[in-house]
């Protein structure tokens, strides 16, 4: 198993994972091939992939605004969970962040996301309980799709 830097390559790779993704969402637009090519492109040798055998197992999306990091669409594959996989994929991450001197790091989870909920408590990550978290949506085409929702611990 490896775990390194994503590349353009990797999308079809990283696309069918999420689909495997039960409760994962994926965005019409963002999460198209020209949204996370761009994406990749603004944020380079930031997001991981974990590759088994020649398929992507695990992704983060992560990057930075110069200011402040946030990951974004992490998952393993179901298989492949509990087998520090996640952990491997975030420290990757982490250590590119804080070469581009980034000091501190976001992420955003489902509230009913159990899987990643405890493994972000598991791994030490704090939720916060001091804000609130707002959107505003500048182009209602990019629709969001769940998939069936995982309820497994």
């Amino acid at each position: 198993m490896e775990i390194r830097f994503m590349t353009a390559d990797d999308y079809e790779g990283v696309y069918d994972l999420w689909l495997r993704i039960e409760g994962f969402a994926i965005r019409s637009i963002d999460d198209s091939k020209e949204g996370v090519l761009r994406f990749l492109k603004r944020n380079e040798e930031i997001s991981v992939v974990a590759v088994n055998e020649g398929r992507i197992i695990g992704v983060i999306l992560a990057g930075h605004d110069g200011r402040r990091g946030c990951l974004y669409h992490v998952c393993v594959d179901k298989k492949f969970r509990n087998q520090g996989i996640g952990t491997s994929m975030t420290k990757k991450v982490l250590e590119a962040l804080m070469r581009e001197k980034i000091n501190h790091v976001s992420l955003i989870a489902f509230s009913d996301n159990i899987v990643g909920n405890a493994f972000w408590n598991k791994i030490g990550w704090k939720k916060r309980q001091d804000l609130n978290y707002y959107d505003f949506i500048l182009n209602d085409n990019n629709v969001i799709h769940f998939n069936k929702k995982d309820m497994e611990a």
